[in-house]
């Protein structure tokens, strides 16, 4: 089974890389973008067959390595 995590900073919590992307975009001439807020993504390879424990291990993973979560949401897409 494979999965993509996406970790993102939670509202509210300045984001200086996406200020700095933001700032780059503006300076290359491209208009419209209003504001940009960056984050993380693991494409993740399981060997676990069943979607609730496939879960419950991202899950885990999230909360004790990829994201900090006080600072940071996650999100898991699983893909069969």
């Amino acid at each position: 089974m494979k999965a993509r995590v996406f970790v993102t900073l939670k509202n509210g919590v300045l984001d200086p890389q996406g200020k700095a992307i933001e700032g780059a975009l503006r300076s290359l001439s491209i208009d419209g973008v209003d504001s940009v807020r960056q984050g993380k993504v693991f494409d993740i390879e399981l060997g676990i067959v069943d979607q609730g424990e496939a879960e419950a291990t991202l899950k885990a993973a999230c909360e004790k390595l990829l994201a900090n979560t006080v600072i940071e949401n996650y999100r898991i897409e699983l893909v069969a």
